[in-house]
């Protein structure tokens, strides 16, 4: 009967081995490693996207910036390199000050966020929003024309869309992930809600 119980997960066998597990305060070994993983995702994702994000501005600006677009496929693709001040598609160009207390809004939140991430999905989405938040927040303080004014560096053109960066990819990919990640039901801390 108590092998069977085991087995199954009886409410009683269940809290048995919970509180076996947490006799002297600590958690079960597996749930430490799981959650620090998850963070660590998140950080190794963040900071890839950050650095590659930085990388391809600086070589933008260094050997693009003032000359004329790169056609990479015919007219559907060129690389060229403009200061963006505003948001997306070059919308609020007045408000670069707001859009850069948004983007510390969102680092703040999900580093806050982070302390309950056991979702590995959820690691690589958040990771890709802090990643471009932090490229994008970067060039807000330290471009010109100032601090906190500073114009983003936007560069890859597709014809007839607006011209973006790598951290606005980090961004939109995340954005779509944590859209799927609800659509499917699940959660920052790994449930999955079945409705």
């Amino acid at each position: 009967m108590a092998e069977a119980e085991r087995i199954i997960g009886t409410p009683d066998s269940a809290g048995a081995d919970e509180s076996a597990a947490s006799d002297d305060g600590t958690a079960a070994p597996e749930e430490q490693p799981k959650g620090r993983r998850r963070i660590v995702a998140l950080l190794v994702v963040a900071v890839l996207a950050y650095l590659l994000d930085l990388g391809s501005k600086m070589l933008v600006v260094a050997k693009l910036e003032g000359r004329e677009a790169i056609p990479l496929i015919g007219d559907l693709l060129r690389l060229d390199a403009i200061r963006n001040p505003g948001a997306a598609f070059g919308m609020g160009e007045a408000f670069t000050i707001v859009f850069t207390c948004i983007a510390a809004v969102v680092i703040i939140v999900i580093v806050r966020l982070a302390r309950k991430l056991y979702s590995l999905p959820w690691a690589i989405a958040l990771g890709l929003l802090l990643g471009g938040a932090l490229g994008n927040l970067t060039d807000r303080i330290f471009r010109s024309p100032g601090v906190f004014e500073g114009a983003v560096v936007d560069f890859i053109a597709p014809a007839n869309f607006a011209v973006f960066n790598l951290a606005d990819s980090a961004i939109v990919c995340g954005g779509i992930l944590i859209v799927f990640l609800s659509f499917r039901g699940v959660d920052p801390d790994g449930t999955v809600h079945k409705d």
